[in-house]
């Protein structure tokens, strides 16, 4: 079987990397193709994977309107060069157009439900994967299963934290540390959604920066006092960063997810009104993480509090262990699902709690 992966965001990668590991151990053949927006080639390189790159994202809407024709082009081009089986995605609107054209099936992951990529790649898509507890409904082309994205990657089957990463970093054992995330804004799902402000920045850094070690990772520009604070690491080390550290406050739902798994507390200040956050917002409603629509003193003063404690980290792992029980493993789900499709989609349109067989023991 050949299998088209096309990654919108570096977390893409990581949702989908051990899905392609298992299916080339198979002896399924599998081809990545992407654009350059932060470091998702990076990572396609540091895991060897076979990969296209299609060039720089566009960051304006009238790029972005141009791209979607641009990339259309090039993904069909490969598509019909490498005549994939299946195009697999995390709501890739490029994926799900070509597979249109080419008449071939388009697999897709969702768990943020932004609707103006939605509203252009759903049309076209066979299926939409979503976790149990995302809000939107797309009809009989969804199926939901007990998980979320994150648990693809970072759960006890996959991933094992580097403690070698605290020599780099500088940071003895009994050090806590808290890692600031910025994003740059720039996606389609962020226009007319402001981030933390320039005052906000330096605030949130020079008050945390007074009790802990701050690790700062930004996708854009950091303002000049603020840019030794940058963490300087490879992105794949990124998550034993954030397994180890104290805190992680910023403006990234996908870190803040990622962190959760992790057993790490993490804050989110989203720019964003409730009811539009996808499985994040329950996350949120559960106690997992904290996100906020704007950010003021008291948020950071409740978190700085929190993590002075000496069992914050304790308690979030026990949190974290009780919910991941319940969850499947959804890489081997994958794995399942695409060797076998069609007849894995109508087994669960069945049966749905066919599902359950992929637990995460």
């Amino acid at each position: 079987m050949k299998i088209l992966i096309d990654i919108n965001h570096p977390a893409h990668v990581h949702l989908l990397k051990n899905f392609a590991f298992e299916m080339q151990k198979k002896g399924h053949q599998i081809l990545f193709t992407c654009r350059d927006k932060e470091f998702e080639i990076e990572l396609l390189e540091s895991l060897r994977f076979e990969y296209i790159n299609f060039g720089k994202k566009f960051s304006s809407l009238s790029g972005k309107i141009l791209g979607l024709f641009k990339f259309n082009v090039k993904l069909l081009r490969i598509a019909l060069k490498f005549k994939p089986d299946i195009l697999l995605s995390s709501g890739s609107i490029y994926a799900s157009h070509v597979s249109f054209l080419i008449r071939k099936p388009h697999i897709s992951l969702e768990d943020t439900g932004n609707i103006e990529q939605v509203r252009l790649y759903l049309p076209f898509t066979d299926v939409v994967l979503t976790s149990e507890t995302f809000q939107e409904d797309y009809g009989s082309k969804q199926i939901r299963y007990p998980g979320y994205h994150e648990v693809a990657y970072l759960n006890k089957n996959y991933f094992t934290p580097d403690p070698s990463i605290l020599k780099k970093l500088g940071i003895k054992n009994e050090d806590k540390f808290v890692v600031i995330r910025f994003i740059s804004w720039k996606a389609t799902h962020d226009v007319g959604v402001r981030g933390l402000s320039y005052e906000d920045k330096i605030s949130i850094v020079n008050k945390l920066s007074e009790k802990f070690i701050v690790f700062i990772s930004s996708e854009g520009d950091l303002p000049k006092e603020l840019e030794n604070f940058r963490i300087n690491i490879n992105a794949i080390d990124m998550h034993s960063v954030l397994y180890y550290s104290s805190l992680l406050f910023g403006e990234s739902g996908t870190m803040t997810s990622e962190c959760f798994i992790l057993g790490t507390p993490a804050v989110q200040i989203s720019g964003l009104p409730k009811g539009s956050m996808g499985t994040l917002e329950a996350q949120h409603n559960s106690g997992l993480v904290w996100i906020y629509e704007k950010y003021d003193d008291d948020i950071l003063n409740h978190v700085i509090s929190l993590i002075e404690t000496d069992k914050s980290k304790e308690i979030w792992k026990k949190k974290r262990d009780q919910v991941l029980s319940e969850f499947i493993d959804l890489t081997q789900f994958l794995v399942w699902f695409v060797e076998c499709y069609p007849s894995s989609f109508n087994a669960i349109k069945k049966d749905n709690n066919f599902i359950r067989q992929f637990l995460n023991n």
